[in-house]
């Protein structure tokens, strides 16, 4: 702090302590400092009981002006500070330094508020950058002489161009903090989003998704209490689904809504988020212990997803920081993607029964036209068989024969279609091993000649996603073939490459035209070609009407990883 001392220093001296203030001045970032160090070192370098500086805004008016030599409770009794109008305003209007020896006898001067100071001498300098005013130093009451030398002068007007610096340099320091503080934040967004994304992507249940992004929005925005609203598809309301925070047991009077009914409905029908402050106004829907309770301000979000609005977010704070717009639009982004998430587990669900039902209807077709019918044209036999066995017992004995012959057929037929139902793993078996059980499952259920080639040994050390796709693979391309290829033979091979594993299963049974059976369901070649993809590979099946069937089918090894080794040199 500058202490005045009545002992007049030579102007060489003055000059090397303002080079000396000045240094310091230029050194400090905060424009606060600055506002505050300019005028002490007016009111020290001039030998002055009064010094001020006022900063100006971008239309030119006063927005701070900070005082020296004057109490601050003096200040704090005056009704307002200085307005920049009477001999302020020629100040701010001139290029000049405009030194008055008495205030009073000035046409310019407008005179003072009320509580303030009495002044006589004056002095003020404009403050530029540039060509631009940024400011202006006012000096007032020269100690022990009636007006300010031209000493004075020179020492204000180079502390004013030395203040300019200050202000510009304090301000792109400000503006700079700012903008990294706000690079900071998006960073942190960007994070943050990037994490929730990862959480949806993999979560399955919509109550966790919407825990886990609750939990880390009210991490992350200091959040007491948040609830989401979720809409009904049949209904067309909104009912409470989720509700995080002990300061209240609900945010609203009630759990459901309308869509377009209050707060929560209207924020479901429109694109803009609302903010209420809570202190300052009373709202009839919202639960009254939210002000009770402290809850300052409450942000109702829509959740927007690809296909409209899935629900409404809820967000209540505590603290007295009020919800900014960037923290607003980051909510409603989370919220986006939460309902985004939710549309997508809603329609895996729908494809998922849809796939159910799809597949019951294959089944009771499949049974309907093939094991159901042979069961009736067995039973029509039985009936004849039954009619003619008092008079023609040996054609009832052949009728019989025909329909056990039958049964038999039917019951290879159920396997077949057990074979092809029952869920199917690897058990602690390698791929080959695996295989080598469905090869002789296949041989039970069907009597068909089936043959298990494994070049080189098979396949052992194959990861268990390889292993898996092709172990569905030949599971399927075998029940296809119990089904429906009325094969005599099958042959199936397994053996690997440097950078590949095989599967290859070929029959001599009636064949299909590709094409055609692809647009068909229940054949299972599109899952043959899901799981190889999946698993890295391809699937390739070629097939002739009455020339048979071969499936190839080939996925990657995978290389081996090797853990890490630190290498010391000495």
């Amino acid at each position: 702090m500058l202490i005045y001392s009545p002992r007049q220093d030579s102007f060489e001296t003055r000059l090397l302590k303002l080079h000396r203030d000045v240094a310091e001045l230029l050194g400090v970032l905060s424009i606060d400092q600055v506002l505050e160090r300019v005028p002490a070192i007016a009111l020290e370098r001039t030998s002055a009981n009064y010094a001020a500086i006022g900063i100006l805004d971008e239309e030119g008016k006063i927005e701070r002006f900070v005082t020296a030599g004057m109490p601050r409770a003096q200040v704090e009794q005056m009704p307002h500070l200085p307005q920049g109008l009477g001999l302020l305003r020629a100040v701010m209007s001139s290029e000049k330094t405009i030194r008055v020896s008495n205030l009073g006898k000035d046409p310019r001067h407008i005179g003072f508020p009320p509580f303030h100071p009495g002044m006589t001498s004056f002095m003020g300098l404009p403050v530029f950058q540039g060509k631009r005013l940024i400011a202006i130093i006012l000096i007032t009451d020269k100690v022990n002489s009636p007006d300010f030398s031209e000493e004075d002068q020179r020492i204000a007007e180079i502390l004013a161009r030395y203040a300019g610096i200050a202000i510009v340099n304090a301000r792109l320091f400000r503006d700079y903090a700012m903008r990294d503080r706000v690079l900071t934040r998006q960073n942190e967004n960007l994070a943050l989003l990037n994490q929730l994304a990862s959480t949806l992507a993999t979560g399955t249940e919509i109550k966790e998704i919407l825990d886990q992004g609750l939990n880390q929005l009210a991490d992350y925005l200091r959040l007491e209490v948040s609830e989401i609203y979720l809409v009904n598809a049949e209904s067309k309301q909104l009912n409470l689904f989720i509700h995080h925070g002990e300061a209240v047991e609900s945010l609203w009077k009630r759990a459901q809504f309308k869509l377009g009914e209050s707060t929560v409905g209207r924020a479901a029908v429109g694109d803009i988020p609302i903010v209420l402050n809570i202190t300052d106004n009373e709202y009839a829907d919202l639960n009254p212990m939210t002000k009770l309770r402290g809850l300052h301000q409450l942000g109702v979000i829509p959740m927007k997803g690809r296909l409209g609005t899935v629900g409404v977010l809820c967000v209540a704070t505590c603290h007295p920081q009020p919800l900014e717009e960037p923290d607003v639009q980051f909510a409603k982004a989370m919220g986006a993607w939460m309902a985004t998430a939710i549309e997508n587990i809603r329609l895996n669900v729908q494809g998922r029964r849809l796939a159910i039902l799809e597949e019951r209807d294959r089944i009771g077709m499949d049974l309907h036209d093939g094991i159901i019918q042979s069961i009736y044209a067995v039973g029509l036999t039985l009936e004849h068989a039954r009619l003619l066995l008092k008079e023609t017992p040996a054609q009832a004995s052949g009728l019989i024969e025909q329909a056990i012959n039958d049964l038999n057929s039917t019951i290879r037929d159920i396997r077949a279609y057990i074979l092809d139902l029952r869920p199917r793993q690897l058990k602690d078996e390698n791929i080959t091993q695996g295989i080598n059980r469905l090869v002789q499952e296949f041989r039970a259920n069907t009597l068909v000649d089936v043959i298990l080639k494994c070049p080189n040994g098979g396949v052992t050390n194959l990861p268990e996603p390889q292993s898996l796709a092709l172990f569905h693979i030949c599971q399927e391309a075998l029940a296809n073939i119990a089904k429906h290829a009325k094969a005599r033979n099958v042959e199936v091979t397994v053996w690997t490459t440097a950078e590949r594993a095989l599967l290859e299963v070929r029959d001599d049974g009636r064949g299909f035209d590709p094409e055609k059976v692809k647009l068909s369901i229940g054949h299972g070649l599109s899952n043959m070609e899901t799981r190889a993809l999946n698993a890295g590979g391809e699937v390739d099946i070629s097939s002739e009407p009455d020339q048979g069937t071969t499936v190839l089918a080939w996925v990657p090894i995978p290389e081996p990883e090797f853990p890490a080794v630190d290498h010391i040199f000495g």
